[in-house]
């Protein structure tokens, strides 16, 4: 079922899209929040914020999400449990089809469906993500002061999780499965050259230790002198050996990858890792445009970088921003055009 034409529909509800939707909301232009299958995003997963401006005390992930969207829902956004399967954006209005099975027309797009990051599959980690277990050092290195952490991964991903968390940790060891790092020369060297970084080659994570009651409390290792243990040890292979660590921390450091499945058949134009391209105005200014009139990108599906809430938070205000001054150019021509031309006898 189609239903009547909006003029903006936002896709995601992690910070960076109900930033948008608070200011979308408040500029009536009456927007309807795609929730997505994890309703939140990864914030959700983070137990405490240290670092968003205005909570000097801390506030929960989830607390913080609510929080947004009760913001929002008081201006006037609409929310919807769907995801966007498949977008035409060729034609005007935008047609959007959703999970739920029906289909949205709308004037504008806001994509705000971020990132996700990428699981080692471990056993434990669903349990104790966000317990000890985290995706972000910046978000969440502090809670680590001198405790035994690892790092799993090899790319520069890793290098920056590790350097970071060694300002904070007793100790950080980066657990890599094969025998060479994948990072960049530089980042690999910083960290090799850290006194409190130590490495485990051919090494992977095996299994998580803990509760959420009680946290994080270790880590089972598997190693294999050729590299790629996990594999080796489900061939049966001899010189597998398995190792149980006392560590209070675990951060994936394998990178994010961006939920932009459903734009790959478009237009809008896309980096080699599938994030959104923004477009720059005239003055070479960054913008949250896309490579489609009309659609806009916030969050961490277009920012492969800094990936922290206060800055989707940021880019969201200006995607809702950028939408609501196109939205009123595209009404000012439209009513240009249907003007009658006035002629003189």
């Amino acid at each position: 079922m189609t239903r009547e034409t909006r003029d903006l529909v936002i896709a995601g509800s992690g910070v960076a899209g109900l930033s948008a939707a608070v200011y979308a909301a408040r500029a009536d232009l009456d927007p309807l929040v795609l929730e997505g299958d994890e309703p939140g995003g990864q914030l959700t997963l983070t137990t405490d914020v240290e670092n968003y401006l205005g909570f000097p005390e801390g506030v929960g992930g989830m607390e913080l999400v609510q929080r947004g969207r009760e913001q929002a829902e008081r201006f006037g956004a609409a929310f919807e449990r769907a995801t966007i399967e498949d977008a035409a954006l060729d034609d005007r209005p935008f047609e959007l089809s959703l999970s739920n099975g029906e289909s949205v027309l709308t004037r504008a797009l806001v994509v705000a469906t971020g990132a996700s990051a990428r699981w080692v599959g471990a056993e434990g980690e669903d349990e104790l993500m966000g317990y000890g277990l985290s995706t972000c050092a910046t978000c969440d290195g502090a809670f680590h002061r001198g405790d035994d952490v690892l790092v799993i991964g090899g790319g520069d991903s890793a290098m920056e999780e590790a350097l970071f968390l060694a300002k904070f940790a007793e100790s950080v060891t980066v657990v890599h499965r094969r025998d060479e790092l994948r990072a960049s020369e530089i980042m690999a060297r910083r960290a090799r050259e850290h006194e409190d970084i130590a490495f485990r080659w051919n090494t992977e994570l095996l299994a998580l230790d803990g509760s959420p009651e009680e946290g994080l409390t270790g880590a089972t290792l598997v190693s294999h002198p050729d590299g790629l243990p996990k594999e080796k040890l489900s061939d049966g292979d001899a010189e597998v050996e398995v190792e149980e660590v006392d560590v209070q921390g675990v951060f994936y450091g394998i990178g994010h990858a961006p939920n932009t499945g459903f734009l790959r058949e478009t237009s809008v134009e896309l980096d080699e890792s599938g994030y959104v391209l923004p477009r720059t105005d005239d003055d070479g200014r960054q913008t949250t445009e896309t490579s489609v009139e009309g659609v806009f990108a916030a969050g961490d599906v277009m920012d492969s970088r800094y990936q922290q809430a206060v800055t989707a938070a940021g880019t969201g205000s200006m995607a809702a921003l950028d939408a609501e001054a196109w939205l009123d150019e595209a009404a000012a021509r439209a009513e240009t055009a249907e003007s009658p031309v006035e002629t003189t006898a």
